[in-house]
């Protein structure tokens, strides 16, 4: 398929998925619910689906403006797109932050191991005490019943109106550098900044994400707008690619989270 050249081989098939929406979406006429979609993968779906598409629309939400993950509708043009339609739920749980450290990978685990699948939840927020989430209302009543613990720390979560989501401010600096390739260990150990050494250590040992997606191979080569994370070191990302230098190197800029 021609489509696939724009996009990278690992893709291809959440690419797959989503022309089986549109296609189911243009046969039934009834709009499609996704999951979540990480930002990689609402950026596909709107690419493939298209803007300025005359029969079909698509829209996102994930409980604010701000919200990284979101769920997605494919829907007829003329279909009116409400907010309660994404069937999303804010629970929100507190615990004591003076006897207790609970940070975003110890709720993710907690959820995992009450076998809830990634994609049925949204944002995770954790301040002053409380932790916030997004879920898929379909998985509410059972996070609401089972997820009695974090850390061994007691939690009860209740479902809360979506207006008392906390606003996230993230704050990205941004950066020019020059790199000899786009390689995967070449950008992040002039990001981080870390050695080769380090920065292969990293990456073999499944610390490092593109996309939000696990990479274990150090020549996998970055594109414009790429995310990235360092287990313990942060998220950053790929801005823009500049051309070439004098010197034939590559010249980018990068953002790192603060």
């Amino acid at each position: 398929m021609e489509v696939y050249q724009h996009f990278r081989k690992e893709e291809q098939p959440f690419i797959d998925q989503v022309f089986s929406w549109k296609e189911q979406v243009e046969r039934s006429f009834i709009p499609k619910l996704t999951d979540f979609l990480d930002p990689r993968e609402q950026e596909i779906v709107t690419s493939l689906i298209g803007e300025h598409n005359e029969e079909l629309q698509v829209r996102g939400f994930g409980g604010s403006n701000k919200s990284e993950r979101s769920r997605m509708i494919l829907a007829p043009k003329y279909e009116e797109i409400t907010e309660d339609m994404f069937q999303i739920q804010l629970l929100e749980a507190n615990f004591q932050p003076k006897f207790v450290m609970i940070e975003h990978p110890d709720v993710m685990g907690a959820f995992l191991s009450q076998g809830i699948k990634r994609k049925k939840l949204g944002d995770i927020i954790i301040e002053d005490g409380k932790i916030q989430i997004i879920a898929a209302s379909e998985i509410s009543p059972f996070v609401q019943m089972n997820l009695t613990s974090i850390r061994k720390s007691s939690v009860h979560f209740e479902q809360k109106d979506l207006q008392l989501l906390i606003k996230k401010n993230e704050t990205w600096i941004e950066r020019d550098k020059t790199v000899s390739s786009l390689r995967l260990d070449t950008v992040i150990k002039e990001i981080y900044p870390l050695s080769r050494k380090e920065a292969t250590v990293f990456i073999q040992k499944g610390l490092v994400k593109v996309n939000y997606k696990l990479v274990d191979d150090n020549k996998f080569q970055l594109q414009e707008k790429d995310m990235i994370s360092i287990r313990g070191h942060g998220r950053s990302k790929l801005t823009s690619i500049r051309g070439k230098s004098k010197k034939d190197k590559v010249k980018i800029t990068i953002a790192t989270l603060k």
